[in-house]
């Protein structure tokens, strides 16, 4: 891979990777192959597609992704042995541009206490990796995981011999959010003027935000020489989550006479972006959160207000435009016509084809009839449905409630199968979308346990659709389900027979693929 110039930053994506890690934000290939086109619109540099050791749906998502995603370079995770390296060779060696992402823990706590291992075997165990991976593919690059807490002189001794192994990119993480911004930047500079050969290969940095550092300790790394910020969208991940990639993009773009780097990436299409990330893992942004939150760039305070009218760069820093967000006032209503709702698509900086277009419009126009006005927040969950459509063998035909005080709620629900069955179920539960549920679980016989119900407006007014997401335990796996709607059951019914036809489809998956294999331990990719 082509090194960057002294002013280009590398932005390396691990959503799929270690965002999927954080709980509940786990997809289906579809799902991560919809992120993946997103990601490569955006114009990240690498997109780190998973671990493909850790399952057989695992490697096959990132040979999906190796196969069809085609700009960025595709980089799958793998510990520093020869099964994983070959592993994720396979998963990998379709992409036009892989990488081999290996690694191996450095700090003294791990040392003792998860390998058991000197640190002669770890330098030994760590060059064998590189070299194993270097000879199957050009583009090899290791962490130290939990360099953060690595004794300086030892870190550095693991990177030259790594370096001298053949790495292309050493990535040195945070993995835990432990440290903060000056002492990282000084790990960097040490490493700067220490490793023999450094000059030679991309530093890369990868903090997680345990204690709400890891963006300002990425730029900090930045400042003292690092030319590749591993990150997410939202700063989704394990615990905390992980640097924000909008954040550390947009203070680089923001303040670049101050950092005087670049990056390649489309900030207006980090809006987008952001909310298809959020809609899939069911996550939803806070409204503060910083570049793409709902508050980002609404201002209250009278005082403010009048600025922002003499002019914007009085309390803006950025501009609503510059990552995505449109400022137009339009509202669309059941008399808006296709080329309305299809600008309106475009501004909010989506691209679908016709066939998608042509159910957005219907599902508009059904929508219309329901809301008085429909806003920005409507029209997004119209195209994310329609991107989305989870397939599936059951479909909701109606849903009837009847809820009175003192008394428990009933639920009437009519589902149709592919095979052309009707069935229809009666329930009570203890609230409508209990009883609901209750019904759908009774007419397709999957049983499962909900741990999670949640409930958001997706727009103003007291016509506003609420979006559902529902998340179920079921044979030991997690499964999730979205749904909107103007009735928060339907919307509820629609969410949990999501989840239904997800179970049924990875059942049905299994029992082709004579079952799933899991490696041990999988929870190891913690670089």
């Amino acid at each position: 891979m082509t090194q960057p110039g002294s002013d280009r930053v590398l932005i390396f994506d691990t959503t799929l990777r270690d965002g999927e890690q954080s709980p509940g934000c786990s997809m289906t290939q579809p799902e991560k192959l919809r992120v993946a086109r997103a990601l490569a619109e955006l114009g990240v540099d690498i997109i780190e597609a998973g671990f493909p050791v850790a399952s057989r749906g695992d490697w096959e998502s990132v040979n999906a992704i190796a196969r069809e995603i085609h700009g960025p370079t595709i980089a799958g995770l793998a510990r520093c042995n020869k099964d994983d390296i070959e592993t994720a060779w396979r998963a990998l060696q379709d992409a036009s541009r892989p990488r081999l992402h290996v690694f191996l823990a450095t700090s003294a706590i791990h040392r003792q206490y998860k390998l058991n291992m000197a640190k002669e075997e770890i330098i030994r165990t760590a060059v064998e990796g590189v070299r194993r991976a270097r000879a199957l593919c050009d583009d090899v690059e290791f962490s130290p995981e939990d360099a953060s807490r690595t004794e300086l002189e030892f870190l550095a001794e693991v990177v030259e011999a790594v370096v001298d192994a053949g790495a292309t990119t050493v990535n040195v993480p945070d993995t835990v959010g432990y440290t903060v911004p000056e002492e990282f930047h000084d790990v960097f500079a040490y490493l700067k003027r220490h490793v023999r050969g450094i000059d030679k290969i991309t530093l890369s940095v990868h903090c997680h935000d345990d204690l709400g550092m890891a963006v300002a300790n990425s730029l900090a790394a930045v400042r003292a020489g690092a030319r590749q910020v591993e990150c997410t969208i939202n700063g989704i991940g394990e615990r905390a989550g992980n640097c924000s990639l909008e954040e550390v993009v947009m203070a680089l773009k923001t303040r670049e006479s101050f950092f005087g780097l670049t990056t390649g990436i489309q900030t207006n299409r980090l809006y987008p972006t952001s909310r298809i990330v959020s809609q899939i893992t069911g996550m939803p942004v806070p409204r503060n959160k910083a570049i793409v939150g709902e508050n980002a760039f609404a201002h209250e305070s009278g005082i403010h207000q009048h600025g922002m009218l003499r002019h914007h760069s009085t309390y803006e820093i950025m501009r609503p435009q510059d990552v995505g967000l449109s400022r137009t006032s339009l509202v669309l209503g059941k008399h808006s016509g296709r080329h309305a709702l299809r600008e309106r698509v475009k501004e909010l900086g989506f691209e679908i084809d016709e066939a998608e277009f042509a159910r957005v419009f219907e599902e508009f126009k059904a929508l219309a009839d329901k809301k008085k006005e429909l806003f920005d927040g409507d029209i997004e969950a119209l195209v994310m449905r329609a991107e989305s459509g989870a397939p599936g063998p059951w479909l909701l035909e109606a849903v009837e409630v009847t809820t009175r005080s003192n008394a428990a709620a009933l639920a009437k629900v009519r589902l149709k199968h592919v095979d052309g069955r009707v069935l229809e179920q009666q329930t009570s539960g203890d609230g409508p979308v209990d009883a609901a549920i209750k019904a759908i679980e009774q007419i397709t016989a999957v049983a499962v346990k909900v741990s999670k119900f949640e409930l958001h407006s997706l727009s103003g007014g007291e016509d506003a659709q609420g979006e559902a997401v529902i998340t179920v335990e079921h044979n030991g796996r997690g499964y999730r389900g979205t749904s909107a709607s103007t009735d928060i059951v339907e919307a509820a019914a629609h969410a949990f027979l999501e989840v239904v036809n997800r179970i049924e489809s990875t059942r049905l998956t299994a029992e082709r693929n004579g079952g799933e294999r899991r490696a041990d331990p999988p929870a190891v990719a913690a670089v």
